[in-house]
């Protein structure tokens, strides 16, 4: 049985396809009936070829045997080798091909063979997938895909330049043309929860969801913060769920999922939710941070400070731990220690924000207010946009300067983001000191009016409350206090101001009933020191290194000394043995581990400190002299 090759070809080809079967049995043979289609014409107006039709004489045959090594291609006619149809050539499987138009063979099947075919091409029709040139035309107009990766950098930039609407613009099109990728709704559904969008970052998390088909555990974890914020922990806890379901090894949602638990007072559970953190996704320096600040709330500082240790070994740059082991030292007033924990936070960020604003308050706390103005100007020079740095600025400046230089740095503050409700709730405090009732009720007002539900808007009522007090308003104050403690009924302040008010006005009884509520509503904590040992022997295997660290016996001036050889390393032996006392400072900018802030300010951020009194002149546009807002 020989192929019909194509008309066109001069020269036949000189390989093998098919060859006549050398077995005399005929149930081998095959008919194959292969029409010829002209190129470059449309496949709707083709004439219909007779269908192509493939027969065997026995079922049990192969429909297609291996073609022999001998095989070759003929370009002499078929008609001679093909067979004649029999009724169980008629029965077998007939593949044809849509057409337009099929002629009939005068079989009686060209009516029925018509009617379906052009129903095939009705159907074609209908369906664009079926249409090459819109296939391509869409392939064209989809961007490279490193386009993502700028337009999502770009948007990055726009939103810390608070340039929200260029930012969701570009994130809504890296969804449109690449709806797969679970970065862009997570960029836009920070991007809304910052503007206090959440209805539409809810939306764009849900969307992102769908579309990944649940498996980007990253867009599970932000939707999951975003309802922890709202108060919907329930929901919070079921998103958080999702995301350690998609990827067990996604430590942000064990992280997130802990601290959660955390806030409801649920210690044991955080306890084994950081531990499976730990345990599939390894060492994280945010993790060890947590479990460091339970150890120290639960009083255990020495394996608070181990734990802490273990964050900065896990992240030697990790500026969010060094902070936090500091402020244990601060607890502890050991200053040399917290000292050189803010010295070690700057070096691992030097523009850290947060890292100059906690360590400018420590100062402040100790009495080195040049020091601490120093501090706050240079993180302020480094953040010109953070309202934070400049609200501290304020108030040191309103205690230790004038009340016109304090208005305006909080007038400066609420302009870089008008949003900030403890800058108006400061400057409310402010401005009541200074006796100005109503410009204080206004700034009140206008920090419960962002947020009237968030903890800043429960102290913010409480100050109110306290104002209304000292002018005769005692009805009011009662509303604000009760006010106050819808949102946190575990402010100790307000419930012993709210006694201290009745028993002022001689309702001793009334006074004795509220310290009563507070202690009967107080959610009081209890943490199991016997997990402590346990987990340790999870995350180090040396137990008798540990038993060292952790030494419980240990005198105020050895759990000091061991702070320092913690925090200097083992390389560093030189610390001082005399014993280091609370009131013990120094209040050059260069401290004992020889850390100079001027010269690491020169060299690494390229900041001339003399010069920090020019720049806060030169960046405010506001007159000092004013005193009404």
């Amino acid at each position: 049985m020989h192929l019909l090759s194509s008309p066109s070809s001069s020269n036949p080809p000189n390989f093998s396809l098919f060859s006549a079967s050398q077995n005399p049995n005929p149930l081998s043979k095959f008919t194959f009936r292969i029409p010829t289609l002209p190129l470059h014409s449309s496949p709707y107006s083709l004439p219909a070829p007779p269908p192509p039709r493939c027969s065997s004489r026995d079922s049990s045959t192969p429909v297609l045997d291996p073609l022999p090594a001998n095989a070759t291609v003929s370009t002499e006619s078929q008609s001679n080798d093909v067979p004649p149809e029999t009724e169980s050539a008629k029965r077998e499987l007939v593949v044809r091909r849509p057409a337009m138009e099929v002629s009939g063979e005068g079989d009686g099947g060209g009516a029925a063979t018509t009617v379906l075919d052009a129903g095939l091409a009705e159907l074609a029709k209908k369906m664009p997938i079926f249409e090459p040139e819109a296939a391509e035309s869409g392939v064209k107009e989809k961007p490279l895909a490193v386009n993502l990766d700028l337009a999502l950098y770009r948007a990055k930039i726009l939103t810390r330049n608070f340039r929200y609407a260029e930012a969701e613009q570009i994130l809504e099109k890296c969804i449109y043309y690449w709806p797969e990728d679970g970065r862009a709704y997570v960029a836009l559904g920070k991007a809304l929860s910052k503007q206090s969008k959440t209805a539409e970052a809810r939306a764009v998390y849900e969307k992102g969801c769908q579309a990944t088909q649940g498996e980007n555990p990253y867009i599970w974890q932000c939707w999951a913060v975003l309802e922890t914020k709202m108060g919907n922990i329930r929901r919070a806890r079921e998103l958080f769920d999702a995301a350690t379901v998609a990827d067990k090894k996604h430590i942000a949602a064990w992280h997130g999922w802990g601290v959660l638990e955390l806030k409801q007072g649920n210690i044991k559970k955080a306890r084994h939710l950081l531990a499976k953190g730990l345990k599939f996704c390894g060492g994280n320096e945010y993790v060890y941070q947590t479990l460091a600040l339970l150890e120290a709330k639960a009083n255990r500082y020495e394996q608070a400070r181990y734990l802490f240790s273990q964050a900065t070994r896990c992240n030697p740059k990790s500026c969010a731990s060094w902070l936090a082991w500091a402020q244990l030292e601060m607890q502890q007033e050991n200053n040399r220690a917290a000292r050189q924990l803010f010295e070690k936070s700057i070096q691992a960020s030097p523009k850290n924000r947060f890292a100059w604003h906690v360590w400018g308050m420590f100062e402040i706390n100790i009495g080195n207010v040049d020091k601490a103005r120093k501090l706050l100007k240079i993180g302020h020079a480094l953040n010109p946009r953070d309202p934070v740095l400049l609200q501290s600025l304020a108030l040191l400046e309103y205690k230790n300067s004038t009340a016109n230089l304090a208005r305006q740095l909080f007038r400066r503050a609420s302009e870089l983001d008008p949003r900030h409700q403890p800058v108006w709730t400061a400057w409310g405090w402010m401005e009541w000191k200074e006796g100005n009732i109503e410009t204080a009720r206004k700034l009140y007002q206008k920090a419960l009016s962002i947020n009237s539900t968030s903890e800043t808007a429960a102290r913010c009522l409480q100050a109110w409350g306290v104002l209304e007090q000292r002018v005769g308003n005692l009805s009011a104050a009662r509303r604000l206090f009760r006010s106050s403690l819808n949102i946190n009924s575990q402010s100790y302040v307000t419930w012993m101001t709210w006694a201290s008010l009745e028993e002022n006005q001689g309702n001793a009884v009334r006074a004795e009933e509220i310290r009563d509520l507070y202690f009967q509503q107080r959610t009081e904590v209890v943490d199991d020191a016997s997990w402590v040992m346990g987990f340790l022997d999870i995350i180090d295997p040396a137990l008798e290194r540990i038993k060292n660290i952790l030494r419980l016996d240990q005198s105020s001036k050895e759990m000091r000394q061991d702070a320092l050889r913690t925090i200097v390393g083992a390389n560093e032996s030189s610390i001082d043995e005399e014993p280091i006392s609370p009131s013990s400072n120094s209040n050059d900018m260069e401290s004992e581990s020889g850390f100079d802030v001027d010269a690491f300010v020169k060299e690494k951020l390229s900041l001339d400190p003399s010069k920090l009194e020019v720049q806060m002149v030169t960046s405010r546009p506001f007159p000092v002299n004013r005193s009404r807002v």
